[in-house]
Protein backbone atom coordinates (compact mmCIF):
# COMPACT_ATOMS: atom_id res chain seq x y z
CA UNK A 1 0.00 0.00 0.00
CA UNK A 2 1.44 3.57 -1.13
CA UNK A 3 2.61 5.51 2.02
CA UNK A 4 1.03 8.80 1.58
CA UNK A 5 3.18 9.74 4.45
CA UNK A 6 6.57 9.42 2.68
CA UNK A 7 5.17 10.29 -0.33
CA UNK A 8 4.53 13.98 0.67
CA UNK A 9 7.90 14.15 2.78
CA UNK A 10 9.26 13.03 -0.97
CA UNK A 11 7.35 16.45 -2.63
CA UNK A 12 8.52 18.59 0.32
CA UNK A 13 11.91 17.60 0.19
CA UNK A 14 12.07 17.80 -3.57
CA UNK A 15 10.40 21.60 -3.36
CA UNK A 16 12.76 23.06 -0.44
CA UNK A 17 16.14 21.40 -2.66
CA UNK A 18 14.79 23.44 -6.02
CA UNK A 19 13.35 26.26 -4.24
CA UNK A 20 16.19 28.15 -2.91
CA UNK A 21 17.48 31.00 -5.06
CA UNK A 22 20.40 29.99 -7.00
CA UNK A 23 22.44 29.31 -10.37
CA UNK A 24 19.76 27.05 -11.79
CA UNK A 25 16.79 29.41 -10.18
CA UNK A 26 18.09 32.37 -12.40
CA UNK A 27 18.53 30.53 -15.43
CA UNK A 28 15.35 28.62 -15.52
CA UNK A 29 13.95 32.65 -14.90
CA UNK A 30 16.15 34.00 -17.70
CA UNK A 31 14.93 31.41 -20.42
CA UNK A 32 11.32 31.27 -19.37
CA UNK A 33 11.63 35.18 -20.23
CA UNK A 34 13.59 35.00 -23.51
CA UNK A 35 12.28 31.96 -24.94
CA UNK A 36 9.00 30.84 -23.07
CA UNK A 37 7.38 28.79 -20.45
CA UNK A 38 8.80 25.04 -22.09
CA UNK A 39 12.11 26.07 -22.23
CA UNK A 40 11.89 27.38 -18.87
CA UNK A 41 10.45 23.91 -17.69
CA UNK A 42 12.73 22.06 -19.38
CA UNK A 43 15.57 23.86 -17.98
CA UNK A 44 14.05 23.04 -14.29
CA UNK A 45 13.91 19.23 -15.26
CA UNK A 46 17.62 19.48 -15.83
CA UNK A 47 18.10 20.23 -12.66
CA UNK A 48 15.23 18.10 -11.43
CA UNK A 49 16.60 15.05 -13.18
CA UNK A 50 20.19 15.79 -11.14
CA UNK A 51 18.35 15.81 -7.67
CA UNK A 52 16.84 12.33 -8.58
CA UNK A 53 19.97 11.16 -9.51
CA UNK A 54 21.30 12.01 -5.94
CA UNK A 55 18.17 11.10 -4.42
CA UNK A 56 18.50 7.44 -5.67
CA UNK A 57 22.21 7.04 -4.45
CA UNK A 58 21.21 8.26 -1.00
CA UNK A 59 18.16 6.09 -0.50
CA UNK A 60 19.12 3.22 -2.40
CA UNK A 61 22.15 3.05 -0.02
CA UNK A 62 24.63 3.03 -3.73
CA UNK A 63 27.84 3.08 -1.44
CA UNK A 64 30.53 2.72 -4.45
CA UNK A 65 28.69 5.84 -6.02
CA UNK A 66 28.96 8.00 -2.62
CA UNK A 67 32.53 6.86 -2.25
CA UNK A 68 33.33 7.85 -5.62
CA UNK A 69 31.59 11.14 -4.96
CA UNK A 70 33.20 11.59 -1.47
CA UNK A 71 36.95 10.92 -2.93
CA UNK A 72 36.83 13.49 -5.63
CA UNK A 73 34.15 15.92 -4.10
CA UNK A 74 37.00 18.84 -4.72
CA UNK A 75 37.71 17.48 -8.27
CA UNK A 76 33.75 17.45 -9.22
CA UNK A 77 33.29 20.94 -7.79
CA UNK A 78 36.33 22.56 -9.66
CA UNK A 79 34.75 21.73 -12.80
CA UNK A 80 31.24 22.82 -11.70
CA UNK A 81 32.74 25.58 -10.53
CA UNK A 82 34.59 26.23 -14.18
CA UNK A 83 31.42 25.33 -15.59
CA UNK A 84 29.24 28.25 -13.76
CA UNK A 85 31.38 30.96 -14.70
CA UNK A 86 31.87 29.48 -18.36
CA UNK A 87 27.63 30.05 -18.43
CA UNK A 88 27.87 32.74 -16.30
CA UNK A 89 30.86 34.87 -18.58
CA UNK A 90 28.72 33.40 -21.62
CA UNK A 91 25.53 34.85 -20.74
CA UNK A 92 26.47 38.12 -19.39
CA UNK A 93 28.23 38.41 -23.09
CA UNK A 94 25.26 37.32 -24.94
CA UNK A 95 22.71 39.36 -26.83
CA UNK A 96 19.15 37.87 -26.43
CA UNK A 97 16.21 38.05 -28.26
CA UNK A 98 12.52 36.87 -27.47
CA UNK A 99 12.43 34.12 -29.92
CA UNK A 100 14.08 31.51 -31.28
CA UNK A 101 16.69 32.03 -33.85
CA UNK A 102 16.23 29.30 -36.25
CA UNK A 103 13.08 27.19 -35.74
CA UNK A 104 15.56 23.90 -37.77
CA UNK A 105 17.83 24.10 -34.22
CA UNK A 106 14.85 24.07 -31.45
CA UNK A 107 15.18 20.67 -31.11
CA UNK A 108 19.04 20.84 -30.45
CA UNK A 109 18.69 23.98 -28.69
CA UNK A 110 15.79 22.03 -26.32
CA UNK A 111 18.46 19.09 -25.46
CA UNK A 112 21.06 21.42 -24.58
CA UNK A 113 18.71 23.37 -22.13
CA UNK A 114 18.10 19.67 -20.22
CA UNK A 115 21.82 19.16 -20.27
CA UNK A 116 23.15 22.08 -18.91
CA UNK A 117 20.71 22.59 -16.21
CA UNK A 118 21.72 18.81 -15.59
CA UNK A 119 25.26 18.89 -16.12
CA UNK A 120 25.38 21.86 -13.30
CA UNK A 121 23.09 20.13 -10.64
CA UNK A 122 25.46 16.68 -11.14
CA UNK A 123 28.60 18.79 -10.19
CA UNK A 124 27.69 19.65 -6.84
CA UNK A 125 28.35 17.09 -4.38
CA UNK A 126 26.96 18.71 -1.63
CA UNK A 127 23.33 18.29 -2.82
CA UNK A 128 23.71 14.38 -2.16
CA UNK A 129 25.30 14.65 1.21
CA UNK A 130 22.36 17.01 1.89
CA UNK A 131 20.42 14.32 0.94
CA UNK A 132 21.89 11.60 2.73
CA UNK A 133 21.67 13.64 5.84
CA UNK A 134 17.52 14.16 5.55
CA UNK A 135 17.14 10.48 4.09
CA UNK A 136 18.50 9.10 7.10
CA UNK A 137 15.64 10.78 9.39
CA UNK A 138 12.87 9.94 6.87
CA UNK A 139 10.74 6.64 7.52
CA UNK A 140 14.04 5.03 8.61
CA UNK A 141 15.53 4.85 5.25
CA UNK A 142 18.68 4.00 6.53
CA UNK A 143 19.61 1.54 4.54
CA UNK A 144 18.46 -1.12 1.95
CA UNK A 145 16.48 -2.83 5.36
CA UNK A 146 13.83 -0.66 4.45
CA UNK A 147 12.85 -2.28 1.12
CA UNK A 148 14.12 -0.69 -2.36
CA UNK A 149 10.22 -0.21 -3.11
CA UNK A 150 10.51 1.79 0.01
CA UNK A 151 13.53 3.95 -1.27
CA UNK A 152 11.69 3.99 -5.03
CA UNK A 153 8.81 5.89 -3.90
CA UNK A 154 10.88 8.25 -1.78
CA UNK A 155 13.38 9.03 -4.92
CA UNK A 156 10.28 9.19 -7.84
CA UNK A 157 8.73 11.90 -4.80
CA UNK A 158 11.25 13.88 -4.36
CA UNK A 159 11.39 14.55 -8.65
CA UNK A 160 7.84 14.97 -8.50
CA UNK A 161 8.50 17.73 -6.02
CA UNK A 162 11.08 19.53 -7.83
CA UNK A 163 8.90 19.14 -11.13
CA UNK A 164 6.18 20.67 -9.29
CA UNK A 165 8.61 23.49 -8.55
CA UNK A 166 10.10 23.71 -11.92
CA UNK A 167 6.40 23.86 -13.48
CA UNK A 168 4.94 26.68 -11.26
CA UNK A 169 8.16 29.39 -11.36
CA UNK A 170 8.69 28.90 -15.20
CA UNK A 171 4.58 29.28 -15.86
CA UNK A 172 4.60 32.60 -13.55
CA UNK A 173 7.36 33.73 -14.93
CA UNK A 174 5.91 33.57 -18.28
CA UNK A 175 3.10 35.57 -17.26
CA UNK A 176 5.50 38.48 -17.76
CA UNK A 177 7.17 37.84 -20.87
CA UNK A 178 4.95 40.12 -22.63
CA UNK A 179 6.57 43.04 -21.10
CA UNK A 180 9.50 41.90 -22.08
CA UNK A 181 12.38 43.59 -25.00
CA UNK A 182 15.74 42.61 -26.10
CA UNK A 183 16.82 45.81 -24.04
CA UNK A 184 15.37 44.34 -20.87
CA UNK A 185 16.44 40.76 -21.29
CA UNK A 186 20.14 42.21 -21.93
CA UNK A 187 19.98 43.61 -18.69
CA UNK A 188 18.41 40.46 -16.96
CA UNK A 189 21.59 39.17 -19.18
CA UNK A 190 24.55 41.16 -16.93
CA UNK A 191 22.84 40.33 -14.20
CA UNK A 192 22.34 36.92 -13.94
CA UNK A 193 25.26 35.93 -15.83
CA UNK A 194 26.92 38.27 -13.04
CA UNK A 195 25.40 35.98 -10.67
CA UNK A 196 26.44 33.14 -12.08
CA UNK A 197 29.43 33.63 -12.56
CA UNK A 198 29.77 35.15 -9.03
CA UNK A 199 28.69 31.52 -7.66
CA UNK A 200 31.21 29.35 -9.87
CA UNK A 201 33.59 31.75 -8.12
CA UNK A 202 32.70 31.20 -4.60
CA UNK A 203 32.67 27.33 -5.39
CA UNK A 204 36.21 27.88 -6.72
CA UNK A 205 37.28 29.77 -3.69
CA UNK A 206 35.95 27.15 -1.52
CA UNK A 207 37.67 24.10 -3.32
CA UNK A 208 40.89 26.12 -3.08
CA UNK A 209 40.62 27.18 0.78
CA UNK A 210 40.04 23.16 1.79
CA UNK A 211 43.62 22.58 -0.69
CA UNK A 212 45.05 25.19 1.75
CA UNK A 213 44.14 24.40 4.73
Amino acid sequence: MLNFGLVASGVAIGIAVAAPIGPVNLIVIRRALRLGRLVGFLSGMGAATGDAVFAAIAAFGLTAAIDFVLRYELLIQFFGGCFLIGLGLRTFFAHPHLEWESSDTQYGALARTFASTFALTITNPATMLGFLAIFGGIAGLSGPDEGYGHAAVLVLSVFLGSALWWLGLSQLIALFRHRMNDRLLEILNRVSGGLIATFGIAVLGRVAYHLIW
